[in-house]
């Protein structure tokens, strides 16, 4: 009866044992998720850009207005919002300028097909958080001898949720508007567009005339819109400035850092 009792006894210590061990063994191997550091940093996935097609026609006066609009999707909620509202905005403005002024102006009745307006976009570079597009309109009243053409460009930093200025990328108070008319000058002064003379003021060192830039791979693109810096027929110009040029005031810590040879 005693050995029936003392096996009894070993046997419920050797389970108790081996119950402990397991529990802390379960323990160790899986730990409660709370205790994963939270100082790590949480990756957002990556944006990716689609255009977003728009088409309305009317006919009193007849017109077509098309128009391909950038949108970002995924990436960090916040800053694609703010991003794609702002490349609406830049779109549905210029549309609102074509049926306010254009449509006003044209032919009643018709004199050709009619009055149009084309809104499309390039995806100039992007690297990282960094987006930079270039937004080419097309547009004509009807009766009038030709169509018009003009750009914006828009330059967006995911991170800071922000549209970049030229002055975000200079050290503060440098003469960058100087040495990007310096380059931009002797670069249009080679092509054969009529530049020296009534045009020239158009290259001049003012933030209206480097109104339409873009970050590139190897330099800043620099758009000038027709009759800015010649005349129709020459079209509109654009003059890439390389970074080299402007290293001496370009901020160190700025957006270009990542960019720079």
């Amino acid at each position: 009866m005693q050995n029936q009792t003392l096996r009894n006894l070993i046997t419920g210590l050797t389970i108790f044992v081996f119950v402990a061990a397991c529990s802390f063994a379960a323990q160790t191997v899986a730990p409660d998720s709370t205790s994963v550091p939270t100082d790590e940093p949480t990756l957002s996935p990556p944006a990716t850009l689609r255009a977003v097609p728009f088409k309305e026609e009317g006919s009193t006066p007849p017109y077509t207005i098309t128009s391909q609009t950038p949108q970002l999707s995924g990436g960090e909620n916040e800053a694609v919002a703010r991003f794609n509202a702002l490349s609406d905005q830049i779109v549905q403005v210029e549309i609102a300028n074509f049926r306010e002024n254009s449509l006003s102006q044209a032919s009643d009745p018709p004199i050709a097909s009619g009055s149009f307006f084309d809104a499309t976009y390039d995806l100039v570079y992007q690297n990282g958080n960094l987006w930079s597009l270039k937004f080419d309109f097309l547009g004509y009243s009807d009766g009038a001898a030709h169509p018009y053409h003009y750009s914006k460009t828009l330059n967006y930093d995911l991170e800071r949720r922000m549209q970049l200025s030229l002055d975000d990328l200079f050290l503060a108070n440098s003469e960058y508007l100087q040495a990007l008319s310096d380059y931009c000058i002797t670069e249009l002064s080679q092509r054969d567009i009529g530049f020296d003379g009534a045009f020239s003021a158009g290259a001049e060192p003012t933030p209206e005339n480097y109104r339409n830039w873009n970050i590139a791979s190897d330099g800043l693109l620099i758009t000038f819109d027709e009759y800015q810096v010649a005349s129709y027929a020459a079209g509109p110009q654009t003059v890439v400035v390389p970074y080299d040029a402007l290293r001496a005031w370009i901020a160190p810590l700025g957006p270009l850092r990542l960019i720079m040879p």
